[in-house]
């Protein structure tokens, strides 16, 4: 129970470690976009996949979204950065 209750503060400071995963809809979706938009469905196939382990379903709204044309909210867009460089390394490695 001690270490229970020594965990908490970390566990509350984690709260992406708790948020649900893209939703496969979300990642066809977000395939459908992406090849939409440049014809490229190895590099699409390859950032559908990696957004799956890389951001939550509500941040795969904001990825779509912004694909789209919108653009991430202020609270979102370092994050949103951050994810366009990882995606970037996973797919494009000399990018």
């Amino acid at each position: 129970m001690k270490r229970l209750l020594a965990l908490l503060p970390l566990l509350l400071l984690t709260p992406s470690a708790f948020a649900a995963a893209p939703t496969a809809a979300q990642q066809d979706e977000f395939y459908a976009v992406c090849v939409g938009i440049s014809q490229n469905a190895e590099l699409c196939r390859c950032k559908a996949d990696a957004a799956m382990t890389l951001i939550d379903e509500r941040f795969m709204g904001v990825v779509i979204a912004s694909m789209k044309g919108g653009s991430p909210a202020a609270a979102d867009y370092d994050a949103y950065n951050t994810y366009v460089a990882r995606s970037n390394q996973v797919c494009k490695p000399n990018y």
